[in-house]
């Protein structure tokens, strides 16, 4: 049951107001794609960093909260391809691979494997540069069509039932006959 209101309330609600707001599918797509092609940089807890700095420079071309709350929602994506984009970062520079044991783990946290770190780090950066313009253009293509059904099935549901406003003039109209 918690775990149902804090989906609802940190997610599904958030995509709900983004899709009534009035964005544009091509721009929500856009936003989409960024927002998950930036969530799965290799390096955790820089995405925020990154989203903030795509946003101030694309500014109006993207929808900042999509891409924020996309960014959020690709977390786990994230964690799981920093060792895909590893190897393939290794595999593109011919570079020595980096052993994934837990003696290179005990290497790394006492402090002995800094430049063999610093190269695996560096592999999972050139991993995701040469694989991140692939995933945004993919995940454009699919999510154009997606937003381009769903946005306009939002946009005709009211956010809240209201009663027919009147306008001034038959306000004043109405006041006159009384």
């Amino acid at each position: 049951m918690a775990l149902t209101l804090w989906f609802n309330k940190k997610i599904a609600d958030p995509l709900i107001q983004i899709l009534r707001k009035g964005a544009e599918p091509k721009q929500l797509a856009f936003s989409s794609a960024l927002g998950i092609t930036l969530g799965i940089f290799p390096i955790c807890g820089v995405t925020v960093l990154l989203c903030g700095m795509a946003i101030a420079l694309l500014g109006s071309h993207c929808h900042p909260p999509t891409v924020m709350l996309v960014n959020f929602l690709a977390t786990p994506i994230e964690l799981s391809l920093v060792v895909p984009f590893l190897r393939f970062g290794e595999a593109l520079s011919g570079g020595p691979h980096f052993p994934l044991t837990s003696d290179a783990l005990k290497k790394v946290l006492t402090g002995q494997a800094s430049s063999e770190l610093l190269f695996s780090i560096a592999h999972a950066l050139l991993g995701w540069l040469v694989a991140a313009p692939f995933v945004l253009v993919t995940l454009y293509i699919l999510f154009l069509p997606i937003f381009k059904v769903v946005v306009p099935k939002f946009r005709s549901v009211p956010l809240s039932p209201r009663k027919h406003l009147l306008s001034p003039s038959e306000v004043g109209l109405k006041v006159r006959q009384v």
